[in-house]
């Protein structure tokens, strides 16, 4: 009886799988057709704001301010996420200084905030550098960067920090 019972449990189990994945939705965007999908998350579009007010509403935003080093003249990547495959933003030159928000999990990445560099005194308009990100004082807490700056994520290893 039981050698009758497993071999029908195993005609059972056997069944044409190749289907399965086709029927499968695709995560978080299920019924959207299979070839317009990424691969894999790092192709998508993905984004992390940078956080600020992690050390509580009693210190500064951003705790410390940071510098640019051994990068060389292509200079450093500001990427939308904390991976080297996410979107790049824009780019830091060597020196070029950020206030340093927070950091991921791993310590390989350092979340930013850029205030734009100081316009030439002769260029008659307002200097760039009076620009305040919003981040060298409290806030109430833990929030998402969402100021006037730029932000974003940059490899901890080319970042000196120099106050904080």
């Amino acid at each position: 009886m039981r050698s009758v019972l497993s071999l029908i449990f195993l005609l059972c189990a056997c069944s044409d799988s190749s289907d399965v994945l086709e029927q499968l939705p695709n995560s978080s965007i299920a019924g959207a057709p299979r070839d317009a999908m990424p691969e894999t998350r790092l192709e998508a579009r993905i984004t992390r704001p940078v956080t600020i007010g992690e050390d509580g509403p009693r210190l500064d935003a951003c705790g410390a301010m940071g510098q640019v080093v051994r990068v060389g003249p292509s200079g450093l990547a500001l990427r939308a996420a904390p991976f080297t495959e996410a979107q790049e933003i824009g780019r830091l030159g060597e020196g070029s200084r950020a206030h340093v928000c927070t950091r991921s999990i791993d310590q390989r990445w350092l979340g930013v905030v850029v205030a734009p560099p100081p316009s030439q005194p002769d260029s008659g308009e307002a200097a760039s550098g009076d620009v305040d990100c919003g981040v060298s004082g409290p806030v109430d807490r833990k929030q998402p960067y969402d100021g006037p700056c730029l932000s974003g994520w940059v490899s901890s290893a080319s970042i000196r920090l120099v106050a904080g």
